[in-house]
């Protein structure tokens, strides 16, 4: 039979039909399988590279930051450590001033100790002497100790003062200075040297036979009248009018020339030439003194007072021109004033006045100082220019700046070179109580008055006193001397002290 073998074909080629082509499907299904596993294995490799790309660039961020903080702790480790190094240095160095300290205080405490056994030593000492001389009086015991003591820390005592005095004048020097050099460069007065005798040139020698007069009738009246001694000599037409009294000398010359001048001499017109001069003298006077009020600005005064300070230009004293020494005084005392905030115009009118009582010391006697306070008091002038008159002598303590101001003037115009002339017997007299002064002292070998008598110079003992000693002793010498002895100006006390080494080459 042919149509089952048909059959069986057809089925079995359907069969393997089939079977091919499910072998070509599954074929063709494994293969996009594969290539899809493929590509999902190449995804998930890729992707793994990629993290494992990022995991590595992380690892190496992480490490770079841990590597910067290792750094970083690490320079913070030695800057600590450099702090801590430091420290161990400023440490050890407290530590070597604390040990220091520890050795001083040691070495301190020795010496308290050593200076507490020599003190117990000396109060022994001290017992047994006082012991030994236990018939001393509670009083007489106590003067010793002090004496002891006193003599124990002379030495001490005098360099304490050097130091304070040297330190005192420097400051004292630079201030006195100053004001003293405002003072005399904003001032400087002349000063004229006044004889004691006058001279006046006569027309001719007969006009000496008409002051001569009849039997001497004519210069007797003259001299009786004007107080002053008229000498005539042998000098070809000059006569001489001698007067320790400038005022009444110089109204006698103004008499004279005037007798001279009209040629008619005799008592009675003597007389009536005398009265006129004495009227125009007072008011000549009154002028000068008006004109000094209102030159230096305190016009106006009192009409006896401003008559008695221009009289002043005919009063001398010790040579120096009472009115010229006023003048000085007031403008170097208001200048001073003016330098230290006082008051200018009372210290000049204080110093215009310290000495007016000198214009009335020639008629009325007594002491200018007295007189010249009488006269302001009366007058009812300031309290300040009536201490001033009692101080500029050291009748009273200047109590005002003016006062101290015209005192200082006054010194200032009285000592400068030429200003004034002193008796002899007076100086001699001062030097030899200066140089008594200095040799009564203990260690004083020599002593020379010099300079006029404006320094002494005291040369001690080098052995026996030091040169701190001889600070003490210059003081104490210039004290005693302002207690003992008048003097213008100042006295400067020299002590020298010197060591000298004699050898002998043989």
């Amino acid at each position: 039979m042919i149509w089952p073998d048909v059959l069986v074909g057809t089925l079995l080629g359907v069969l393997i039909s089939f079977l091919v082509f499910r072998n070509l499907y599954l074929y063709k299904r494994i293969s996009y399988i594969e290539m899809d596993a493929k590509a999902k294995a190449e995804a998930i490799e890729n992707e793994a590279r990629q993290f494992l790309s990022e995991t590595k660039m992380s690892l190496k961020e992480l490490e770079l930051e841990h590597e910067r903080s290792y750094q970083a702790n690490l320079l913070r480790i030695k800057e600590e450590k450099g702090r801590l190094k430091e420290r161990e240095v400023v440490f050890e160095e407290r530590e070597k001033r604390v040990l220091s300290s520890e050795n001083k205080l040691i070495e301190k405490e020795k010496k308290i100790n050593q200076l507490e056994e020599m003190k117990m030593k000396m109060l022994d000492e001290y017992r047994e002497k006082l012991e030994s001389i236990s018939s001393m009086g509670v009083e007489e015991a106590q003067e010793y100790i002090l004496e002891m003591a006193k003599q124990k820390n002379r030495v001490k005592v005098a360099k304490m003062s050097r130091d304070a005095l040297q330190l005192a004048k420097e400051d004292i020097d630079r201030k006195v200075k100053y004001i003293l050099a405002q003072a005399t460069t904003r001032y400087a007065g002349e000063f004229a040297g006044e004889r004691l005798i006058s001279k006046i040139e006569l027309p001719s020698d007969e006009h000496k036979g008409l002051i001569i007069g009849k039997e001497g009738r004519n210069i007797k009246s003259l001299e009786s009248l004007l107080g002053v001694d008229i000498i005539i000599d042998e000098t070809p037409g000059i006569i001489t009018v001698s007067s320790f009294n400038l005022y009444r000398r110089a109204i006698a010359i103004k008499v004279i020339q005037a007798l001279i001048d009209d040629g008619r001499v005799h008592p009675a017109r003597i007389e009536e030439v005398y009265e006129k001069t004495l009227k125009d003298f007072e008011e000549e006077t009154y002028s000068e003194g008006r004109d000094v009020l209102i030159d230096l600005g305190v016009y106006p005064m009192n009409e006896e007072l401003t008559r008695l300070l221009g009289k002043l230009k005919y009063r001398a004293s010790y040579g120096q021109n009472a009115l010229a020494h006023t003048l000085e005084v007031a403008r170097l005392a208001g200048v001073m004033a003016a330098e230290i905030g006082g008051d200018e115009k009372l210290a000049i009118r204080a110093g215009l006045l310290h000495d007016i009582g000198k214009a009335l010391t020639q008629e009325y006697g007594g002491s200018h100082v007295d007189i010249g306070v009488d006269l302001c008091a009366k007058n009812k002038e300031h309290p300040t220019v009536i201490n001033a008159i009692l101080a500029h002598h050291g009748h009273a303590e200047p109590d005002s700046i003016e006062s101290a101001c015209v005192c200082t003037a006054d010194v200032l115009s009285a000592a400068r070179p030429g200003a004034r002339r002193e008796v002899l017997e007076a100086f001699a007299k001062r030097v030899k109580e200066l140089e008594s002064i200095a040799t009564s002292k203990e260690s004083v070998e020599y002593a020379y008055a010099i300079n006029a008598g404006r320094e002494i110079r005291v040369i001690v003992n080098a052995q026996k006193m030091s040169d701190d000693e001889a600070c003490i002793l210059s003081q104490e010498i210039a004290n005693e001397i302002e207690e003992k002895v008048q003097y213008p100006a100042e006295i400067k006390v020299n002590v020298i002290r010197e060591t000298r080494s004699i050898s002998y080459a043989k």
